[in-house]
């Protein structure tokens, strides 16, 4: 059902948003790839799930996986993660599909918000440095409605994808800290960059 799913997320949110997605060419067709992005909204995860154009295993959420959508994340393959618990499954279902030349996406904020990249966890650095995998960088901006405003009539997305990060190699926690700092500060000044084109348009 992955590729079910893939096919869905790539044309249901069409009708709701007007979506531009720039650089597409810049995301790898083969190898294992961390995916690293922004959050502000919900409809954030089922986008790129649908827009990478492979198939892609996300970090999502435990709260998500019951009833009918629990139903659907776990058809086609996305990994549950309990925030703020110590858990070991999710990076290690993880590091396997990178082993094996796939791609992973995680949103390094933890959950949403302003996706300004503020803040970031751990997470998408430690895959990266324990699989060796490329890390792409994509933001997006549109899915969140601004502060005070009502229903919108599709809205324009935009999504950009960077070019591929090089983490620090540095070891122990010193060298994830810094891994972790690259990722989020590339991320942010991709969103300040974005803002700033949207705001001229």
């Amino acid at each position: 059902m992955h590729d079910l799913g893939r096919w869905l997320g790539s044309w249901m949110f069409l009708p709701f948003y007007r979506v531009h997605i720039h650089h597409r060419e810049r995301i790898p067709a083969h190898g294992p790839v961390v995916v690293v992005a922004n959050h502000s909204a919900f409809v954030d995860g089922p986008l790129l799930f649908g827009l990478l154009g492979r198939r892609a295993v996300f970090w999502v959420k435990q709260e998500m996986f019951s009833g009918v959508a629990g139903w659907g994340l776990r058809r086609i393959g996305q990994l549950p993660v309990r925030r703020g618990v110590a858990d070991r499954r999710p990076l290690t279902a993880a590091i396997g599909v990178l082993r094996g030349g796939g791609l992973v996406g995680v949103f390094p904020e933890g959950t949403r918000g302003s996706g300004d990249v503020a803040a970031a966890e751990h997470g998408a650095a430690w895959l990266a440095r324990t699989s060796g995998a490329t890390v792409l960088p994509v933001v997006s901006r549109g899915t969140r409605p601004p502060d005070g405003s009502g229903r919108r009539w599709r809205p324009r997305v935009d999504i950009v994808v960077g070019e591929p990060l090089t983490v620090p190699a540095g070891g122990g926690r010193a060298g994830l800290v810094a891994a972790t700092e690259t990722v989020r500060a590339e991320l942010a000044t991709m969103v300040r960059e974005l803002d700033d084109i949207r705001s001229k348009t």
